[in-house]
């Protein structure tokens, strides 16, 4: 009873046994494969399969072997998430200073910034690129759009949080609107804004590798694409899947990293807990 009170108390041991989990269903689901089909590695491999493809020496296309061709594309694909991903939160954080600053601003940008949020990634995609006439600018677009609206709405959430009495304290003390906001709502905001950013910067990467899919002229949806048409080894599609997961998980713990370093609420509650 103890033990199961530990476990449950314990994050790191929870996600150890979820891990664990996982791979025994992975691994249950491989051997059912393999014995009903010829070729497992076409459906789901043996996860030492994939861990050996890495560390494979076997060239595969264009003098490369599975693990550099997938590390060469994720650079392209990786770069272009991070130009939109930076364009999509300085944006979206502007925007959402103006909306506070100004009511009409918001009422004339928050039904655009929904509409665009209904449009499908793959719905999107093609009409960005009809615009920009570039497959490399588009996906940069596309990420950007996808940062865009969470890190606008949670940042806006975040100004309006701030309890009215403050305010009145911050205008009793004969504070203009630039100090009320660098002093008051911007700070209170912060944890609204790497709210935003946790949730787009998966958001971005998925949404470059989706785009890289339409136009092959390199980046990992486009390996994702001819390693499913068997143009090119299995075991690129699966790296690419395990890569593009972890990739999305380090992203979002590295802006939960950023948020205890600048966010006045989790600095305090550090030193609280120290």
């Amino acid at each position: 009873m103890k033990a199961l009170q530990t476990i449950r108390s314990s994050r790191k041991l929870v996600t150890l046994v979820w891990i664990l989990g996982l791979i025994i269903l992975w691994e249950c689901g491989a051997f059912y494969i393999e014995a009903v089909k010829r070729t497992p590695e076409n459906v789901l491999p043996h996860l030492w399969q994939i861990i050996a493809s890495v560390f494979s020496t076997k060239v595969i296309s264009n003098g490369q072997t599975a693990t550099q061709i997938v590390l060469t594309n994720a650079g392209a694909t990786l770069l272009r998430a991070g130009y939109g991903f930076l364009i999509g939160m300085a944006g979206g954080f502007l925007l959402a200073i103006l909306m506070k600053l100004s009511g009409i601003v918001e009422k004339v940008a928050f039904p655009y910034l929904m509409l665009i949020q209904m449009i499908p990634i793959l719905g999107m995609a093609p009409i960005v690129l009809a615009i920009t006439k570039d497959i490399g600018v588009s996906r940069i677009v596309i990420a950007a759009i996808l940062t865009f609206y969470p890190v606008c709405t949670n940042t806006l959430a975040g100004l309006k949080s701030v309890e009215q009495e403050k305010l009145d304290l911050m205008y009793l003390c004969a504070a203009n609107r630039y100090q009320v906001y660098w002093k008051t709502l911007i700070p209170t905001c912060i944890p609204f804004f790497f709210t935003g950013l946790k949730i787009s910067a998966p958001m971005a990467i998925t949404a470059s590798i989706l785009v890289d899919t339409l136009q092959g002229d390199g980046g990992l949806g486009c390996m994702l694409s001819q390693s499913l048409k068997h143009a090119m080894s299995i075991y690129v599609f699966w790296q690419i899947v395990f890569l593009s997961a972890f990739v999305g998980v380090a992203s979002s713990w590295l802006m939960g990293l950023l948020e205890r370093r600048f966010s006045p609420q989790k600095r305090l509650a550090a030193r609280k807990g120290a």
